[in-house]
């Protein structure tokens, strides 16, 4: 399909982080967008990422399907970006990521949508100790078993201005003494740029993607967790040891941590560390990957740096050489 000012696209989960980076990118294609959200409320910083009347934040809880059907109606696409990192009441992974990912695919389907884009993520695997990953493969299920030519979106650890990776370990290290490294630090990632995936969705949207198995993104290099800490330290400006932390004594910590109401650390997110995220050599090979959309990948060097500044010592007035 073509999205231009004619065009319909209904996005679920998009006043998050990779949500409002989407957003935009539709935006500048002309098309009208309906951003689903539990609190349509709280996505007003969305409306002027568009024109007047392009962005309406309309209310959708992927636990009721009837509020779905509604934000989906006359849709020409759907996007699908609802996921959680930790349960909390309702919000359960199953709720969220598996039964949630395929009601919404029943509303894009009910409404008639033309494209279909549902973001997981990279390790998916149904047989997986995570609960994350597992409901993130059973969630892919789900959609394929509702709209077999759904385009499926696996990216690695996302970075960007407001993210949960970089930004987590740069207030880490302002106030700790020290920064563990989680099973030795040897877990791989391959971080990718928030605007690299959104304009892969929207690619997608496009018919620019092939339908038949996830893509796969991932940025221009691979990074083990004692890299990433090594990076955040230094574009910081900080100098803090990184102690070792093995897999069962983070797991011990986690199953305190995980009662509070904003977690640093679950059981399930050690599971994940115990696994790399890293593009696999099939999706390489199939060209399933942001190069093979003709998207070339942003290097975390070129980007992190700038929106680290305010864990320097003294903030934006601190000299930093690269």
């Amino acid at each position: 399909m073509t999205l231009n000012n004619r065009a319909l696209v209904t996005v679920y989960g998009g006043s998050g982080f990779l949500g409002r980076h989407l957003v935009r990118a539709i935006a500048r294609t002309g098309a009208r967008m309906r951003i689903a959200v539990r609190r349509p409320e709280l996505a007003g910083h969305l409306q002027p990422l568009g024109g007047v009347g392009q962005i309406v934040p309309v209310q959708a809880n992927v636990r009721y399907p009837d509020s779905l059907i509604t934000a989906a109606e006359d849709a020409d696409a759907v996007v699908n970006l609802v996921g959680i990192l930790f349960s909390a009441g309702k919000q359960t992974f199953t709720s969220v990521q598996d039964e949630g990912a395929g009601n919404v695919a029943k509303a894009a389907k009910a409404a008639g949508a033309k494209a279909f884009v549902h973001v997981s993520a990279i390790g998916a695997d149904a047989d997986s100790a995570s609960i994350y990953v597992r409901t993130k493969a059973e969630g892919e299920a789900a959609v394929k078993d509702v709209v077999p030519d759904a385009t499926i979106i696996r990216p690695s650890v996302v970075f960007g201005p407001e993210d949960e990776f970089f930004n987590r370990f740069a207030a880490l290290a302002r106030i700790s003494p020290l920064l563990p490294l989680i099973g030795g630090g040897h877990t791989k990632f391959q971080p990718v740029f928030v605007g690299d995936v959104a304009q892969s969705i929207v690619a997608a949207l496009e018919g620019h993607a092939a339908a038949k198995a996830p893509y796969e993104l991932g940025g221009p290099e691979i990074l083990t967790m004692r890299d990433v800490m090594e990076r955040v330290l230094a574009y910081t400006m900080r100098s803090r040891p990184l102690v070792p932390l093995p897999f069962w004594l983070a797991k011990l910590q986690g199953a305190f941590l995980q009662w509070l109401p904003n977690p640093p650390l679950t059981v399930d997110q050690v599971r994940l560390l115990e696994r790399d995220n890293v593009v696999s050599d099939a999706a390489i090979k199939a060209g399933r990957t942001l190069d093979g959309l003709g998207i070339e990948p942003v290097a975390v060097a070129s980007v992190v740096p700038d929106y680290l500044e305010q864990f320097r010592p003294r903030g934006q007035f601190s000299v930093y050489k690269a």
